[in-house]
């Protein structure tokens, strides 16, 4: 593999290889958004877990209990599926950005690779964005709104 000895190509490589970064910035928000969630949802499981284990709850309570355990059960699902998916995003670009890179600043022909790494990653982007709109609308499904008498 022979690279390129200018400098003038070196520079336009990381140019051409910087414009993913981007992605994976929006990638690293997204992930951070996400496990915030999943943190509550953890936080949220244990409590009722811990409450069901004390002696003394109704049986109307506890089957309650048991409905919300299993909609967190579904919600944390969808969330550990959003942040595989943008876990594979991330990866799939930083290879973009390798082969991008190579492909520029040496002879190997790899655009095709380059292309489909980088459209998988933003396939993947957009299914974690799916997951998480799924996991938003099960959450705001679980919320109960005061009926307040109409003035």
């Amino acid at each position: 593999m022979i690279f390129a000895p200018d400098l003038v190509t070196v520079t336009h490589g990381i140019q051409l290889a910087v414009a993913p970064v981007f992605l994976l910035t929006a990638v690293s928000g997204m992930i951070s958004a996400v496990a915030g969630r999943l943190a509550r949802i953890t936080d949220r499981t244990r409590l009722l877990e811990n409450r069901l284990e004390v002696a003394g709850v109704e049986e109307s309570q506890a089957g309650k209990m048991y409905a919300e355990l299993h909609q967190l059960r579904h919600r944390s699902w969808l969330v550990n599926c959003c942040i595989a998916l943008l876990t594979f995003c991330s990866i799939l670009i930083g290879s973009t950005i390798v082969l991008l890179f190579l492909g520029e600043t040496s002879e190997l022909s790899i655009p095709r690779i380059a292309t489909v790494s980088f459209l998988s990653g933003v396939a993947c982007f957009l299914l974690a964005l799916v997951c998480f709109l799924a996991e938003t609308l099960v959450a705001t499904r679980l919320l109960k709104f005061a009926q307040t008498p109409a003035s």
